[in-house]
């Protein structure tokens, strides 16, 4: 891909991708001199240069291995690059300039660090640069690097050459994620990340930054604020993680239904991690949007709920209604008691006018008539104005313990 035969310049350019070495483990095979291979492995175990000779049979350690390709590049790693041109004639160049680009699906990257050229280059001297470069962007990498020169004997325009090297960048985590919408207007996130890299990672930083409608706690600590997988997040290749976040909208938002409807942006997941020889990556996703939850024409949340409740006992709670549609609302609201539970009280009452965007506090109580999980239903609301009726079959769940 040269404009010229290479033997027809003056300079040579030598490209190197620099990266850490690999780690790797010998692999023992072996068996009996009885058996059907005989001593066949076992002398092969002994011409391997990574067993430990005399204890052929014993795996001690690992061996660092220095790279022998260009190797896997991820997203969110340091690219990092030697460049050196090497001036193989028996000339003296002048003016010689390196010039490094990298072209993406999408733009194209300057690389080189700017110094201004070099003035004269005599022969069997090198000029060399390391070039550094976050990859942000998966797919075809073309690193161009350019050179010109002009030979000392010769006037004229300078001479150059180019040449051309093309890698792949891939993903190094996949990153699954499910929202849950709660009653009480949180949102929980689930992350699953899982380490798609040929070789184990330490996950440093997992952290959601929420958008400016929420504000974020994370589930992942435990009582003395420390990380649930330790303090040495080890992930091995194809192994996974969960990582769990609350999500509470701002008091702003939860005072206008139609605001939080329209919230769909969460924020974004930052994710920092190092290879097993400290090679650090960084990755950030993009804006993380929930689906809008559908309330329809009312809203309805049962508030106040105690901690304990005991069988046969009466349970005072509360109803929050909230007119989430378009027009007024004339209301009465029904109950209908069950095997589980028996509503107190007068059935039909008359909540009269709930204008849009409007709620109310209802006080209910109850008495449950089973231990165990119970759950809280049998209520409708009727628009009289329209004649509309609403079920509500489950509003929420509770824990039903025996008598003291």
């Amino acid at each position: 891909m040269e404009t010229k035969p290479k033997n027809e310049y003056l300079l040579a350019l030598k490209v190197m991708r620099l990266t850490r070495p690999t780690l790797a483990s010998p692999v023992v095979v072996t068996c009996d001199s009885i058996d059907l291979p005989g001593n066949t492995l076992n002398n092969e175990l002994k011409n391997d240069c990574t067993s430990l000779q005399g204890m052929e049979t014993l795996a001690i350690g690992q061996f660092m291995v220095l790279p022998q390709s260009f190797g896997n590049i991820y997203l969110g790693e340091i690219f990092s690059s030697y460049l050196c041109v090497h001036n193989g004639s028996n000339q003296i160049v002048k003016n010689v300039t390196v010039k490094a680009d990298l072209q993406t699906s999408t733009q194209v990257i300057s690389l080189s660090s700017g110094n201004s050229e070099v003035k004269e280059l005599a022969p069997d001297n090198t000029v060399d640069e390391v070039i550094h470069h976050e990859v942000k962007e998966i797919g075809t990498h073309i690193l161009v690097c350019e050179v010109s020169y002009v030979p000392a004997n010769l006037m004229g325009p300078p001479q150059s050459f180019r040449k051309y090297f093309k890698f792949q960048v891939v993903k190094p985590l996949d990153v699954k994620t499910k929202f849950y919408n709660a009653e009480s207007d949180e949102v929980y996130l689930e992350a699953q990340i899982q380490n798609l890299t040929v070789g184990p990672i330490c996950l440093e930083k997992v952290s959601l930054e929420s958008s400016h409608l929420f504000s974020v706690s994370t589930l992942n600590k435990n009582e003395k604020g420390e990380c649930i997988y330790g303090k040495i997040n080890l992930l091995d290749s194809g192994c996974s993680r969960q990582y769990l976040y609350c999500l509470k909208p701002q008091l702003s938002l939860q005072k206008d239904p139609k605001m939080m409807h329209n919230a769909t942006n969460i924020g974004k997941l930052d994710i920092v991690w190092k290879s097993n020889l400290g090679e650090r990556g960084r990755l950030q996703t993009s804006q993380l949007q929930r689906m809008a939850p559908e309330y329809g024409d009312l809203r309805v949340i049962m508030k106040d709920i105690p901690l304990k409740v005991y069988l046969e006992e009466q349970v005072n709670l509360n109803c929050h209604i909230t007119n989430t549609s378009e027009r007024s609302m004339d209301l009465l609201l029904s109950l209908e008691s069950s095997d589980s539970i028996a509503w107190c009280g007068i059935s039909d009452k008359i909540i009269g006018t709930l204008k849009p965007g409007t709620s109310i506090d209802v006080p209910l109580s109850l008495i449950p008539l089973d231990t165990g999980i119970t759950i809280i239903s049998g209520l409708k609301l009727m628009d009289t104005f329209l004649k509309r009726v609403y079920d509500y079959d489950d509003l929420a769940q509770i824990f039903v313990n025996q008598l003291n």
